[in-house]
């Protein structure tokens, strides 16, 4: 217990799945977590959750739209006025839409990149600006493994969760130049068991085959991670025992890259 004890973190996309989990578990070992997330009603359900678990100043819940740079200037200066800085930002905010490269007209393409790219941005340059005032920070980027991997399904998802990669190994690069206390790590889950995922079948055009197809219940089983599987790996990032570690694409899919049958 006590893992990030007294450390203030920002969770974006935090009033479900991977988000609500990092909070949760941020603020059982003792941070600070200002959850944010479009979804008005279920965030502050999970903030009040958090804080009936782990005391009344526990958590703080903010609207955000983190595709904009006011909602950010907006959430950096509530978070360093109730909390008195920021030590974590976990930028985990996403959307994803079927279409492959032929099926995604030019206002899909700029729908995900406005949030699973320009968002990105948007966090970490706020963000890190506030860790400098504060001295040290670590910053985690959930990417996916489809910005690693090729995943025809998803064009642009993929294309946005690669632009995640690389602006946080240029992140990295530029906090060790500057000799910073400030780390910036990206996470590539493969499949996860959230509304997200889940609940994509329901959007995908007749005829069309998702990446999250049916398969045998075992395949199901060993590809699809938890929640708490990604809260675990975050809460780590966030703590000083990662560091040492910046820079790094650390996935989470089950040895899913190196399969093949």
């Amino acid at each position: 217990m006590g893992r990030v004890q007294g450390k203030v973190a920002i969770v974006t996309g935090a009033a479900s799945g991977v988000g609500a989990e990092d909070a949760r578990l941020l603020a059982r070992e003792g941070a600070k977590v200002v959850l944010t997330d479009i979804n008005e009603e279920a965030g502050r359900a999970v903030a009040q959750e958090i804080c009936s678990q782990n005391g009344s100043d526990a958590a703080l819940f903010l609207k955000h739209d983190i595709a904009s740079e006011e909602d950010w200037k907006r959430v950096i200066a509530a978070t360093e006025e109730r909390f008195g800085g920021l030590d974590v930002l976990v930028n985990n905010a996403a959307i994803l839409l079927y279409g492959n490269i032929e099926d995604t007209d030019y206002a899909t393409w700029q729908k995900i990149q406005r949030v699973n790219s320009d968002g990105y941005f948007l966090g970490c340059h706020y963000g890190l600006a506030a860790m400098k005032r504060r001295g040290a920070g670590s910053i985690v980027n959930m990417s996916s493994m489809a910005g690693i991997g090729g995943v025809s399904s998803f064009c642009a998802y993929s294309a946005s969760k690669g632009a995640v990669a690389a602006l946080t190994r240029s992140i990295a690069a530029h906090c060790r130049m500057n000799l910073y206390k400030i780390r910036c790590n990206s996470i590539h889950p493969d499949g996860i068991a959230t509304p997200m995922v889940t609940g994509l079948h329901q959007t995908m055009p007749k005829g069309k085959h998702s990446a999250v197809r049916m398969m045998d219940p075992k395949q199901m089983h060993a590809r699809f991670a938890q929640p708490i599987d990604i809260a675990n790996l975050v809460l780590f990032l966030a703590s000083d025992e990662s560091r040492f570690i910046n820079g790094a694409e650390l996935r989470i899919d089950n040895g899913y890259l190196m399969w093949a049958d």
